[in-house]
């Protein structure tokens, strides 16, 4: 499933990864990819990318993942110098190309800017991102402090209410 890392306003694509180097002479560039499994960011054929806090629209025309990597191509880059201006771009897809999620999966950037509330209702902060541990899933939580949250459901994360923008957790720190 694709977990896309939304840092953006509303109306504004959700990110998916970043243009991180280039791969060969004839326009491929290596992409970091937010998706899960990594490769799934190739699913997308239509892809924004953000250069100098501007969105720009691209045609993926091919893509593999490459040992641990993704590497792609997309249409009018046939060459090296024209990706290296392409190194740095975040890629983005609109909203409305994500999957609908099963009951109890959630998108990454449907998760954060969540306030997050211990089981009796004290609030603990906002989710500020997440990370990927291998073991699981860990939101990091801002609020007095910085507090780190696995993301494990029924067990840490009791209730996501997505409509009221609240996640409650058992969750105690030291």
């Amino acid at each position: 499933m694709t977990v896309p890392q939304d840092r953006s306003q509303p109306g504004e694509p959700v990110i998916l990864g970043r243009v991180v180097g280039l791969f060969g002479v004839k326009g491929w560039i290596k992409v970091f990819s937010h998706t899960d499994p990594r490769s799934a960011i190739l699913e997308h054929a239509h892809w924004r990318l953000r250069r100098g806090g501007e969105w720009a629209d691209w045609r993926l025309a091919e893509g593999r993942q490459h040992g641990k990597s993704v590497v792609a191509r997309l249409h009018g880059v046939e060459d090296r110098e024209l990706a290296a201006e392409l190194v740095g771009a975040d890629i983005g897809i609109d909203r409305s190309e994500l999957q609908d999620t099963m009951p109890g999966q959630f998108y990454w950037a449907d998760l954060e800017g969540l306030q997050v509330v211990q089981r009796d209702g004290r609030p603990l902060g906002r989710v500020a991102y997440l990370l990927a541990t291998g073991a699981n899933d860990v939101m990091v939580v801002q609020g007095e402090r910085e507090i780190l949250v696995p993301f494990l459901m029924d067990t840490v994360v009791l209730d996501v209410d997505l409509s009221a923008g609240v996640i409650r957790v058992d969750w105690e720190w030291d």
